[in-house]
């Protein structure tokens, strides 16, 4: 493509379109942006509405704070109010909106105060802005209010700069999808005039905000972190409206960040500030996470699930891998993944001693290392720093008493077996055995109970088995040297070969995941239908997870189920349906352990397809899944709704195909009988009419009756045909296997065919060896009847149509051969297609007799073929498996 090239990139062309249509869905979200209370938030957002009332917008209150400001009471007056719910909290009535009867109201714009608000317990969601979400997703339009320190990924700053930490914050994809912000700006003067005049808080309250929160270097701060903030939204704006528009501009693209997260409380200081600079630079984020030999404790746990649903939140990648190299492991990944920056936190000084242990050389090696990759290092906070400090400076030491007992132990069986043969074998023997019995501990048990042993076994070497015996003397220099080489060894041998298991605990702990990912997808690629995937997918989640699960599969038209395939867990009511149909449609998790809906029993996950929603998986957890957990989870469901989307989507082009091949068939089916049944209708009618008009003489009168007759059994064999067909496709024809006589069956075609016979000699071979054979006489009698018939209208008259049968090795073989015209080559193929004439000839009927033979055969779990013969005319050949019997009858 040439350089000067400007046409729009189809890709970014498709994505504008997707984006501008999946808003047209959503309700627009305004929010009124400040960088503290006071600054009038509310009154201008009162304000505008009143504006938008005027211009006939259909304008409701949800839910406003006024503060009894006079100013913002008196703006209230003229607006519909949408009363609000009491919910009782521990014994306290408290208001919260009502989320239902704004939905139930729908209006055009509903303006909700205090985006960041948590609400009451028992409430559906557990924050506003989740509230707030349904409302879009209704299609309400929303107008809001949210200051600068509720937003996530500046909690830290503004903590740092203020001292109060804000519980309450939003994540801050939530400001990033508001489709407008008016940044309601004051100067730091004028807002501490209003604070003075009460007009923010009560006098008392003034006085105590102005001493801490109200102080004018930390509302200047505030001021340029909120002015940084917009100014960044409306340059990511420009950028992306130049995009858009075809504009060239000097901006960056394709730029990837990478966060390294970790089960320390600085790593969300690190996911913070990495948000923010993804946010500024345009990047994506990726979130790192490398497992290493160190043993996690309950608490460290917690922190990294926390961690990585803190990345979760704010819409990074999560990745979960493992290596005892966290630079190369890192290094890796970064560049499997072309991240172009790497973030980490700085350590605080740590002393020579700890740096040997932790082999705390990552940051240097990593800038050493790293090559084109940009490294940002960030300085986590005070308290943080001590806490990583605790985590990475000690070995582990989280064994339990009974490790470290039995560790001891096991070094003292070893010494009091050795005392005996120690005179014979010498002292320096016994270094090996003791050495030895550290290496056996260091499989069994974690690194505290190892070196506690490798220590206990050198002061009991010396102190039992070097000279002088029973003393701690060393007399001997080599003795000396070989006793700490001894310690060493042991030290470094047994703390090495504790970290190789661990290694290979994790390896195996990651292998069993992957097996258990391959194990799931090999199940339910062989899955025939849907109530099979489902039971795969239970039996799978009950053996990896622990965990009963239910799934409610949708009907096609956005609801669930009533009456589902797979038994539910325990109790479940009309309300878990309801919070089912919720996390249906909004594609979002709810009930236990989530913030929507956390009073609930279960826990409730959306099955989310690449273009469909299959369902919801219903689970009744007894703890909350930690981080790792989790993202096994979410793996696991993901391949679950690929699987149903896939199915559903194969069913659709099924039943696709059906209507199309319906339809085929229909028109050439009503094209023929329209043909077909005219013929012998006419002649009916026609002999009818002529018998009842006038009197004619016996010879005519019989004539017309065989006239008759003769049409009356072509359309007789029409409609049987087409029943027959009818019965095939449907599947409802089931052979009512007997013994049977093949001569018996040949002269029943005979007779039938008498009159049709006529003209042409029928010559019959049954060997009078033939035996007994079992076989339905009825539909064997109907398929050679149709290729008797076939022959009789494509032979000339005078010419042999003959039937043979003979057993053949546990088959009978059944042949029809005439000498007609036989078919051409290309055609054989397709002779047995329904509505299908060879050569387009038209010599009566719907061309359904020959795909009727081949039903009724197929029904024996047999076969049927057609040749031309060598002098021509065809040959038809059935071949059905059969018992046999020689008795005489």
């Amino acid at each position: 493509m040439s350089t000067n090239d400007k046409r729009p990139d189809p890709d970014k062309l498709l994505a504008s379109i997707i984006r501008e249509e999946e808003a047209n869905k959503r309700g627009k979200l305004k929010i009124f942006f400040g960088m503290s209370p006071g600054v009038g938030k509310t009154y201008t957002m009162l304000q505008t509405a009143h504006q938008d009332l005027s211009k006939g917008v259909d304008v409701v209150i949800g839910y406003v704070e006024s503060h009894n400001r006079p100013e913002t009471n008196a703006l209230l007056e003229g607006l519909e109010i949408i009363p609000r719910k009491r919910l009782d909290y521990r014994g306290t009535p408290l208001e919260e909106m009502d989320l239902d009867a704004i939905i139930l109201r729908y209006p055009y714009l509903i303006l909700v105060d205090e985006l960041a608000h948590t609400n009451v317990e028992g409430s559906r969601h557990a924050k506003r802005y989740q509230d707030i979400q349904e409302l879009l997703d209704n299609g309400i339009n929303v107008y809001t209010t949210v200051n600068i320190q509720h937003l996530e990924s500046r909690n830290d700053t503004v903590a740092q700069i203020t001292g109060v930490t804000m519980k309450e914050t939003i994540p801050d994809e939530i400001f990033e999808m508001a489709d407008d912000v008016e940044l309601i700006d004051v100067t730091p003067n004028v807002l501490l005039d209003r604070l003075a005049e009460g007009k923010v808080y009560a006098p008392a309250q003034s006085k105590e905000a102005v001493q801490n929160f109200f102080r004018k270097g930390n509302i200047t701060a505030l001021r340029e972190m909120s002015l940084r903030l917009v100014a960044d939204r409306v340059d990511k704006q420009l950028r992306s409206y130049m995009q858009q528009k075809q504009i060239q501009g000097p901006w960056k693209s394709g730029l990837h960040l990478l966060v390294l997260v970790g089960p320390s409380k600085s790593s969300a200081k690190l996911i913070r500030w990495a948000k923010n600079l993804s946010y500024t630079m345009g990047a994506n984020l990726v979130a790192l996470h490398v497992e290493n030999t160190q043993v996690l404790s309950e608490e460290q746990q917690e922190q990294l699930s926390k961690n990585i649903d803190l990345a979760r939140q704010f819409g990074a990648e999560v990745i979960i891998t493992s290596g005892n190299d966290l630079v190369s492991t890192t290094l890796d990944i970064a560049r499997k993944e072309n991240i172009t920056h790497i973030i980490i936190g700085k350590s605080g000084k740590q002393s020579f001693l700890s740096s040997l242990l932790t082999r705390d050389n990552f940051v240097n090696r990593l800038l050493k290392e790293s090559g084109e990759i940009d490294i940002y290092i960030i300085e986590p906070g005070f308290e943080t720093k001590q806490y990583k400090k605790k985590l990475s400076a000690s070995p582990d030491f989280s064994s339990s008493f009974k490790s470290y007992l039995l560790a001891i132990l096991a070094v003292l069986i070893a010494v009091i077996l050795c005392l005996p043969v120690s005179a014979e074998t010498g002292y320096q023997s016994i270094s090996f055995i003791l050495l030895f019995v550290v290496l056996i501990l260091s499989m069994l048990f974690r690194l505290g109970p190892i070196m506690l042993a490798s220590a206990v076994s050198a002061v009991a070497w010396n102190f039992f088995f070097i000279p002088p015996q029973y003393t701690v003397k060393i007399t001997k220099p080599e003795d000396l040297l070989a006793f700490c080489m001894f310690f060493i060894v042991a030290l470094v041998t047994g703390t090495l070969t504790s970290k190789v298991r661990k290694q290979e605990l994790l390896t195996r702990k990651r292998e069993e995941k992957t097996n258990a990912l391959f194990h799931l997808t090999s199940q339910l690629a062989s899955a025939e239908n849907t109530k099979k995937i489902i039971e795969v997918a239970k039996e799978d989640i009950n053996k990896y997870f622990s965990v009963e699960a239910c799934f409610l599969l949708q009907d096609g038209d956005g609801k669930l189920k009533k009456k589902q395939n797979n038994a539910k867990p325990g109790n479940f009511t009309e309300s878990e349906y309801s919070i089912a149909q919720w996390v249906l449609k909004h594609s979002k998790k709810a009930g236990k352990f989530t913030d929507t809906l956390s009073l609930s029993d279960y826990s409730f996950y959306p099955l989310k397809g690449i273009k469909t929603k299959p369902g919801v998986v219903v689970i009744k957890p007894n703890k909350k899944f930690n981080g790792e957990t989790e993202l096994f989870w979410d793996t696991f469901l993901t391949q679950i709704s690929n699987t149903l989307e896939h199915h559903h989507f194969a069913q659709q082009a099924k039943k696709a195909n059906l209507l199309d091949e319906s339809d085929k068939l229909y028109k050439t089916l009503f094209n023929s009988i329209s043909h077909e049944l005219r013929i012998p209708i006419a002649t009916i009618m026609g002999a009818s009419d002529t018998l009842l008009a006038e009197t004619y003489p016996e010879k005519v009168r019989n004539e017309l009756y065989t006239e008759i007759l003769t049409a009356s059994g072509r359309l007789n064999r029409l409609v049987e045909n087409l029943l027959n067909i009818s019965r095939l496709e449907t599947g409802k024809i089931a052979p009512h296997i007997d013994w049977c006589d093949i001569n018996d069956l040949f002269n029943k075609v005979a007779d039938n065919l008498q009159e049709d016979l006529k003209p042409y000699h029928l010559d019959m071979v049954v060997p009078s060896s033939m035996p007994l054979v079992k076989l339905d006489f009825g539909l064997m009698e109907q398929a050679l009847h149709n290729l008797a018939y076939n022959s009789c209208k494509y032979s000339k008259s005078g010419t042999t149509i003959r039937l043979k049968s003979f057993y053949d090795n546990g088959y009978l073989i059944i042949q029809e051969m005439d000498r007609g015209q036989g078919f051409p080559a290309d055609t054989l193929p397709f002779v047995f297609n329904k509505f299908y004439r060879a050569g387009n000839q038209s010599t009566g009927g719907l061309g359904l007799g020959l795909s009727i033979t081949k039903g009724f055969v197929e029904a024996h779990k047999g076969t049927i073929s057609v040749e031309n013969r060598q002098h021509g005319g065809a040959r038809f050949t059935i071949k059905i498996p059969t018992e046999v019997s020689y008795i005489n009858i």
